[in-house]
This record gives C-alpha cells, structure tokens and sequence, in this order.
C-alpha cells in the first residue's frame, strides 16, 4: 500500500475462527468502519439501493454519504441481523454489495468480512486479502461458547457455514475461498486471542500508510 492512500483490508475466515472478532478489533484500531454481510443487506435495505442506484452514488451530495457512515456506525453497535424484505437472487445481492463496496472503498479506508471481497478488489493494490483459519477443537469450542451446544452440534454447524460460504464463493465468482493464491495472508490464529492479531495487523497497516 502506498503512504497516505486509503486501504482496503478484506477478510476471509473459517467458521468460529475468530476472524470476525479480529475485523472489529481491526476497525477499533485503526478509526475505520468494517462492513460484513448483514450490514451491506442493511445499508441496501434501509437507503432502498438498486445496481442502478449504487452506480449514481458519486454524484450524491456527501450529506448522503455521511448518513450511510452514521447508519453503519449504529447497525454495527446494534450488531442484530438485518434482513433485505424484497425478493432478490444471491447473485443480485452480490452485484450490489459488489458495486457498494466499491464505492465505499473510494471514499473510505474500510475492512470487509466476507462478501468475496478478496475477488472483489483482487486487482487494487491499495487491498490487503486475509483468510483466517483454526484448529478444529479451536472452533469447535468458539462455537459452543456461543451457541451454548454440544461439541457433536457445534461440529454440525461449523460444516454447514462452512459449506454454505464455499457454495456462495464458488458459484459468485466461480473460484474456491480455501485456494491460498486469492491472499496475501494465511494466518492460523487458534492461539492468538484477537487483540493480539489485531495489534500486529494495525501495526502493520500505520506503518505502510503513515496513518
């Protein structure tokens, strides 16, 4: 990344790896916002977004611009789900979420969790793509500590998140989310508690930005 440019960080991770909690460190450190997949269906939902809608962004006064920012601050300390109501295609929402993304990325330096983001901005030089990884009991235990289950159901539903992710990356953008050429880091973070990671990344970050 070049000095005083704005970055893209795009995260990838394994069901209860502990990588989401790492992005939110990540933003906490570094004063930007980090948008996942429920905040996007927000943001779309809530300022009724259309592809074509999204593609006249740049034109839009930056009140506008401010109100999403402030919507994503509150959605993200809200941290609910938020659900699109109309009816749309996976690969609809995706393009959406794909134009956003990209507008967003040229206002703003931002984390994205998921949403295949490293595709998304594979070609940006200003994007850093990370796919964060875990043992298995690692997981299963993040996972049980959540949903409060068994280690039998906390496995059951580590395998359905993570086929579902691997369905949707594969059939979006046709290319397999566990192939380590779409990062620039694989990292293996079952010891490591997310402060930690977060620290070595923000620190890593500020000193090629010089932010």
């Amino acid at each position: 990344m070049n000095n005083n440019k704005k970055f893209i960080i795009a995260i990838n991770r394994e069901a209860a790896s502990g990588g989401k909690a790492v992005a939110e460190k990540l933003g906490e450190m570094l004063g930007v916002n980090v948008y996942t997949k429920a905040a996007l269906k927000g943001l779309i939902e809530h300022f009724n977004l259309s592809e074509e809608e999204i593609e006249r962004l740049r034109s839009r006064k930056q009140s506008w611009w401010d109100e999403v920012c402030q919507f994503n601050r509150q959605f993200a300390a809200a941290a609910t789900e938020y659900e699109v109501n109309h009816e749309v295609t996976p690969k609809q929402v995706y393009h959406m979420e794909a134009q956003l993304l990209k507008e967003i990325a040229a206002r703003e330096s931002c984390i994205i969790v998921g949403r295949a983001a490293f595709h998304i901005f594979k070609d940006d030089p200003s994007a850093k793509k990370l796919f964060f990884i875990a043992d298995r009991d690692v997981r299963i235990a993040n996972m049980k500590a959540k949903k409060g289950v068994d280690d039998q159901e906390a496995g059951r539903i580590i395998d359905e998140i993570d086929k579902q992710r691997e369905k949707f990356t594969k059939s979006i953008v046709g290319v397999s989310r566990y192939d380590c050429r779409n990062y620039d880091l694989v990292w293996n973070i079952s010891h490591l508690d997310p402060d930690t990671v977060a620290g070595i990344l923000a620190a890593r970050v500020k000193e090629e930005t010089q932010i």
